[in-house]
């Protein structure tokens, strides 16, 4: 509906009341109306989750549309972000939010500071969500409140044409409202504990939940040491419960995203219930180390034996009661992971690699495509690469293939700034720029994060500032390092009041109070120091 549909529909509903609402401005309301769009996270859900499902359509037919994500760990950090796209794209197409459950936990519990094992408060999670989305729709009201303005002045200046451009703009409005893909962990217990938290997640907004393999209870961070998987028949009934919860809140079209850890992960708990030869549970356990036996005799105390390939084997275990899987064996569990994942569920795939390689990511993806051709990828740009060293080995081994002489280059020491302006590494940092654009076109990747950045950013901006403030260069280190910048920018944080929302504020108090609202931005605000 337009503001003008809306101001007709409310100037009747007014006009029902005979005088009652004599004070209400029908024109206020349905700016009001305007600047909160979205009325529940359901709302949002619904409305982020058909964008999520029109973007991999369009990746399908053209794989340059892929989609992107910054991690972000606090409400105004994402809000800054889709301001900050608007500003120099002027859309937020095909950008998305990423909900980082390490930063959630390092950043976010009550308990402090916590490694990303699951242990803090899963709550936490849905309230990041909820936060978020309470910025972004924030971030609509104020920049639809400087639309009104624009367009009130304009009125009063008698420049209808004008008034009619903005008010175009209004009607036409892009909102920050993006959809965010919320990780769930390993689903923080079994698969009602799942449910009952996807639940929360899909409230509070999130239209795509993703999914790891690991054992709730062991989760380690996909880029530690120490994980251990669960048979599939665990993961699948936690997909399905992401599943139940999307159909019963009305978000038919909720993306799941179903996440790997086999490629580093040698551990299991569990050996797989199997029924009969080559089912799923018999795949799995294949996988499983261990010895041959020929007679009850190889049996010690305490072994446990399956029958593996049609032979008694004696499965190794370790002290902690973890079984073990074969060396070598990580891809092909990771390539069975993902098609039993998708064949039963789930929409995306999220594989955790150690390196960021477009050949070793398309060897896989290539692999599971034999079996499911539309299988797309969300990839983890992880901080937990070293980029740089990554890149230049790579070009480094490239050449060396090549035949090309690197006696120039020691391989071991390629981070050294001494190669910054080198063939080499000109050619390296080339080649990460392209990364995104290359492997969403060879390693079926639809969607590319970062899960920690403004993590790292947060930390070496407040790094600089402190450095300049507490030593010489004093309050030069805020005024040149921070606000100059805002201001030639053109960061809307400069006027941090209209941020904060203060003159949505004032425009309210001048609707509920008219002529003797008191108001905060008159002529004593500092903030009109900025124009």
């Amino acid at each position: 509906m337009s503001y003008q549909d809306d101001i007709k529909a409310l100037t009747q509903l007014r006009e029902a009341q005979r005088g009652k609402w004599a004070a209400i401005s029908p024109e206020s309301a349905a700016r009001m109306r305007a600047q909160n769009r979205f009325k529940t996270g359901l709302d949002i859900a619904k409305y982020t989750a058909k964008i999520m499902r029109d973007d991999m359509a369009a990746y399908d037919a053209d794989t340059a549309q892929y989609t992107q994500s910054l991690g972000c760990w606090h409400g105004f950090i994402g809000q800054q972000k889709l301001i900050s796209i608007k500003k120099h794209f002027g859309t937020t197409q095909r950008r998305y939010l990423y909900l980082s459950g390490w930063m959630v936990a390092a950043l976010r519990s009550e308990f402090g500071p916590l490694p990303d094992q699951s242990m803090h408060e899963k709550t936490t999670v849905a309230g990041l969500i909820e936060e978020l989305y309470t910025f972004l729709r924030q971030a609509d009201a104020w920049e639809l409140n400087h639309l009104f303005r624009a367009m009130e002045e304009a009125k009063e200046a008698g420049d209808n044409a004008k008034a009619t451009e903005i008010e175009n703009q209004i009607d036409n409005h892009e909102t920050h409202v993006v959809p965010i893909i919320a990780d769930i962990d390993a689903g923080f217990g079994n698969a009602e504990a799942t449910y009952l938290l996807a639940k929360k997640m899909i409230e509070a907004g999130a239209c795509c939940i993703q999914l790891e393999n690991q054992v709730s209870d062991e989760k380690q961070c996909g880029h530690q040491d120490g994980k251990v998987t669960v048979p599939h028949e665990d993961f699948l009934a936690k997909i399905n419960a992401v599943r139940y919860a999307f159909l019963e809140l009305g978000v038919d079209d909720g993306v799941i995203v179903a996440r790997t850890d086999s490629l580093g992960a040698g551990l299991t708990q569990k050996i797989a219930v199997t029924n009969e030869p080559g089912d799923l549970g018999d795949q799995y356990n294949s996988f499983l180390d261990g010895k041959e036996i020929a007679s009850a005799s190889d049996i010690d105390n305490g072994d446990v034996v399956i029958k593996q390939n049609g032979k008694l084997v004696k499965v190794k275990r370790l002290a902690s009661g973890l079984y073990q899987f074969k060396p070598g064996t990580g891809e092909d569990r990771v390539i069975l992971d993902c098609i039993t994942s998708l064949q039963n569920g789930a929409d995306l795939l999220w594989i955790e690699t150690e390196k960021p390689h477009v050949g070793q990511i398309a060897a896989m993806v290539n692999r599971i495509r034999e079996v499911c051709p539309d299988a797309k990828l969300v990839y983890n740009n992880s901080p937990s690469f070293n980029w740089t060293l990554n890149f230049r080995q790579q070009v480094f081994d490239a050449w060396e293939k090549e035949g090309k002489d690197v006696s120039a280059y020691v391989r071991a020491k390629l981070m050294s700034a001494e190669y910054d302006a080198t063939e080499l590494g000109q050619l390296a940092d080339e080649w990460t720029r392209n990364f995104q654009r290359d492997s969403a076109r060879e390693a079926g990747i639809f969607h590319h994060l970062i899960t920690l950045p403004t993590y790292h950013t947060a930390a070496l901006s407040t790094d600089s500032l402190a450095k300049g403030y507490f030593g010489d260069e004093g309050m030069l280190a805020y005024v040149e390092g921070v606000q100059r910048r805002e201001i030639r920018e053109g960061i809307a944080t400069v006027r941090h009041q209209d941020m904060a929302g203060s003159n949505i504020g004032d425009d309210h108090k001048e609707f509920f109070h008219g002529e003797a609202a008191l108001k905060a931005g008159g002529k004593d605000n500092t903030m009109n120091q900025f124009g």
